[in-house]
């Protein structure tokens, strides 16, 4: 597998440096783009336990990179450039350099904006459209790798809308230009000289680039840095509901959409009536295809601002008006203490369920799993022991008994798969899981 890999990347670059031989050069859109760039060093005390009862303190220095979006001296760059930074020192294309300071981060999406103060002229980069770009297209990513400042180098827009399970809002565009440590934060240009990305992350076996960079697009981006440069923090709508994309192996009983997993007390989709399997279709007529969009959509929602929301439930279509909340801050929950009852090891569907006492915080409604088929559909999904399972195909399991007779029901109608509603570490998802491995599970 390594060796036909090998010679596959191999025959793309040579295709590609053919092609760039045949283009006109770069240089002149560099020239106009290296000013708006800048390198960035930080420098952070960290402690450090040298005994039972002694610390030292050592000084952690690193490199990033940034861009320049205002004259006023703001520059955008990653979180985690500057995060706990104690100095952070940023270099211009002409080699001075200034004392930043920053003026609001979001971990979220890993966004920081810094500030210097210069009676320079300084030259800001333009904002591209990042939707617009195609896989193939010509970028520019120009960074300070290594400590090199200044560093440009070429490549194409691989993938798009890449979730590399860094954040909520995970979009990226994937790119085979090279960037490297010290690349973080510099900027990713079209050919028109606009920034469509932040260069973020690269996919990375040895800590050098292998041609596997990701940059945070810029239309998702933008929201972020006017708020933080608007009131120093970012302010996120909300209405209050869980979700997960629909299932595949649940196609049939969910139909097209983002699926709502479970919905907070006292929320606006509470308030509106919205519950836990309605599908949502659309916002403000926005066709919603995925959980990403419709997280960013909601998040730069302005506070107060009414949306319509279009709803798939039963096979009917509804809509609900909601008024947007602030994003409250999110606080640590603790597990739930439950209390498993005997268990006559009847394995159902790659697993075993037993009754909640009567003291759960779940006030007896659900079943909990005390054990798991290895290998088994309900464990390649990620059920495990602790599990509690609140429903079957949408309807309420309070005991052992509804469940095994829900799935009862299911395999006499020639079901493909039953849906749970299960809740996982304080958190409520659905899982589709198929019928048709039980007999070859069942112990």
């Amino acid at each position: 597998m390594k060796l036909k890999l090998f010679f596959t990347c191999f025959a793309v670059v040579f295709c590609i440096n053919n092609v760039a031989a045949q283009m006109a050069s770069f240089a002149p859109l560099v020239d106009r783009l290296l000013p708006s760039v800048v390198s960035i060093s930080t420098t952070t005390k960290e402690t450090d336990n040298a005994g039972k009862d002694s610390f030292s303190k050592s000084t952690k220095q690193a490199l990033g990179s940034g861009f320049i979006i205002d004259k006023a001296g703001f520059i955008v760059t990653n979180n985690h450039v500057v995060e706990n930074a104690e100095n952070i020192k940023v270099k211009l294309f002409n080699n001075e350099e200034y004392i930043a300071k920053v003026i609001g981060v979001d971990k979220k999406t890993d966004i920081a904006i810094i500030k210097i103060e210069t009676s320079l002229e300084l030259v800001p980069a333009l904002y591209g459209n990042s939707e617009v770009m195609r896989i193939g297209d010509w970028i520019l990513a120009i960074g300070n790798p290594f400590g090199f400042g200044g560093s440009v180098t070429a490549g194409i827009v691989s993938a798009k809308f890449r979730d590399i399970e860094s954040g909520p809002y995970d979009s990226f565009i994937q790119t085979d230009a090279s960037i490297n440590q010290g690349s973080s934060g510099g900027p990713m240009f079209n050919m028109s000289g606009e920034v469509i990305g932040i260069n973020t992350a690269i996919f990375s076996e040895t800590g050098i680039s292998q041609g596997v960079g990701f940059a945070f697009p810029i239309n998702v981006a933008k929201f972020v840095i006017t708020e933080i440069i608007n009131k120093g923090v970012v302010e996120r709508g909300w209405i209050g509901i869980k979700i997960q994309p629909n299932l595949t192996d649940a196609s049939d009983k969910l139909g097209q959409g983002v699926l709502v997993s479970s919905i907070t007390e006292n929320s606006p989709a509470k308030e509106a009536g919205v519950i836990a399997g309605d599908i949502i279709i659309k916002v403000d007529d926005i066709v919603m295809d995925n959980t990403k969009n419709l997280s960013r959509i909601i998040a730069e929602t302005s506070v107060g601002q009414d949306i319509k929301i279009e709803l798939l439930r039963d096979n009917k279509k509804i809509i609900k008006s909601l008024i947007v909340k602030k994003m409250p801050e999110k606080k640590v929950q603790e597990k739930l203490d439950v209390e498993v009852l005997s268990s006559d090891k009847e394995f159902v569907i790659g697993i075993n369920v037993v009754d909640l006492s009567t003291n759960a915080e779940s006030q007896g409604k659900g079943v909990v799993i005390d054990n798991v088929v290895v290998a088994s559909d309900a464990a390649n999904k990620g059920l495990k022991i602790g599990d509690v399972i609140i429903q079957v195909d949408k309807k309420d399991v309070f005991d052992s008994n509804d469940f095994n007779t829900y799935i009862d029901d299911a395999k006499r109608e020639n079901l493909h798969s039953v849906l749970l509603l299960v809740k996982s570490d304080d958190d409520l998802h659905l899982v589709a899981i198929k019928l048709e491995d039980n007999k070859k599970n069942e112990n």
